[in-house]
């Protein structure tokens, strides 16, 4: 017979799970995520849940440092479940009010000093284990009569040449993914962002600091010239293993490029000089870091305003 408007973790369970892992691939996740991260109202009656409460539940959890595309996914899928109910004959809120958030550009999210430090230590950490690992595992080949896999000179693999660039260039991820070793000039300490690798399609220079060169002399060594600067197509595992080793939260990938524009703007570079190295379409983009521009600087921009 038709469900009756129970709770939401009787509707999940007595209805929603067994429909769900039948017809949809992810169903017994999708049930999990609703059951998990809708917890408040897990054993409210379904009647309860409404635009209201769900907006309250939304500002809590951004509060709590969830993301908003985070708090998008886990609202749609309560909508969707929800709107199966409905279809089923129970009278319940489609919660059609609430609609999707738009994404919080405004919150620039770089690393503190110690947070700098942290990242470094367990970067190194992650690279000294990994060579000791190799080292041993080729003894152990040696011993065997195995053939040997070459040594690692100086990093465990691609994370912390990549990580540090990004530190010193704001380089995108597809930007960093795209490079090639010809478009990295050592002795004239510039790197080329090519145009088809650009989000803006335009070509941009980044100049390149004393670590950025060091790095890249030494991961040039240990992973030859040709090709590719990094041939990775995901980073994630080891960028969220890593991110917990420093004990750094709320931080992405993406993060780094924020990091890299706000340690400018910190250090009195202007601007224009900075959306020029961002590659920023416009300033617009760039001016979500101005709020971060030294007293004299900011009193600067100010005196245009004042009349």
């Amino acid at each position: 017979g038709k469900p009756k408007a129970g709770t939401l973790r009787d509707f999940i369970e007595d209805h929603f799970r067994p429909w769900a892992s039948a017809n949809r691939k992810w169903g017994d996740g999708a049930a999990d995520r609703i059951l998990s991260v809708f917890s408040d109202f897990a054993d409210k009656p379904l009647t309860a849940i409404n635009d209201w409460t769900v907006e309250k539940w939304r500002t809590e959890r951004r509060k709590a440092g969830r993301t908003v595309a985070t708090c998008n996914r886990d609202i749609a899928t309560l909508k969707a479940a929800l709107a199966k109910g409905r279809q089923w004959g129970l009278d319940i809120d489609p919660l059609s009010k609430v609609k999707q958030a738009k994404e919080d550009n405004a919150v620039v999210r770089y690393l503190t000093a110690a947070e700098d430090k942290r990242l470094r230590a367990a970067l190194q950490a992650r690279d000294a284990q990994m060579i000791a690992a190799r080292e041993s595992g080729n003894e152990w080949r040696k011993e065997r009569g195995k053939a040997v896999l070459p040594s690692l000179e100086h990093f465990g693999d691609h994370l912390t040449p990549a990580v540090l660039l990004s530190l010193n260039t704001g380089l995108r991820r597809g930007e960093l993914t795209a490079l090639e070793w010809s478009d990295v000039n050592l002795p004239g300490k510039m790197l080329t962002v090519r145009a088809a690798a650009a989000k803006s399609g335009k070509a941009r220079h980044i100049p390149l600091n004393g670590e950025a060169v060091a790095v890249l002399e030494r991961w040039k060594e240990q992973a030859g010239s040709e090709g590719r600067v990094f041939l990775f197509a995901d980073a994630k595992k080891a960028w969220a293993a890593l991110l917990v080793e420093a004990k750094i939260e709320n931080f992405r990938w993406h993060d780094l490029r924020h990091d890299f524009a706000s340690k400018l703007v910190m250090a009195g570079v202007n601007l224009n000089a900075v959306r020029e190295l961002m590659g920023h379409a416009d300033l617009k983009m760039t001016l979500r870091y101005a709020h971060l521009a030294p007293e004299h600087l900011a009193e600067a921009v100010a005196k245009l305003g004042a009349k």
